[in-house]
């Protein structure tokens, strides 16, 4: 009878010491919303609808971004590089990829689709 018990509180030990571990490779696996990075090669196909240099900011139709848990809608992003904006115009359809931190999201990649 000890012995059961004893394998039983041994396996609640390890049970108990195993479940924080996997629970942070699931958040690391995973990202929050907000900071989460986008997988490589995974991008979001949007309609530019206004390219706004001066404020270094974009406005973009897009699809559902995955990586943000974000549905399709329209809304302004900031660019990491200005010189995203230069490629592209008003009208033109696009890749891009997106990262979120603090409520701002930022086009971190973009690509005309020809």
């Amino acid at each position: 009878m000890k012995a059961i018990k004893h394998a039983l509180l041994s396996a609640a030990v390890g049970a108990a010491a195993v479940l924080p571990l996997t629970v942070q490779a699931q958040a690391n696996a995973t990202g929050s919303a907000a900071t989460a990075k986008p997988a490589a090669g995974e991008m979001t196909e949007a309609e530019v609808r206004k390219v706004d240099k001066d404020s270094k900011k974009i406005t973009l139709k897009h699809g559902a971004i995955k990586n943000l848990d974000m549905p399709p809608m329209t809304m302004v992003f900031g660019v990491s590089d200005e010189k995203l904006l230069d490629k592209v115009q008003a009208g033109d359809k696009v890749r891009f990829t997106a990262t979120g931190e603090g409520g701002k999201y930022t086009v971190t990649d973009l690509q005309p689709v020809k």
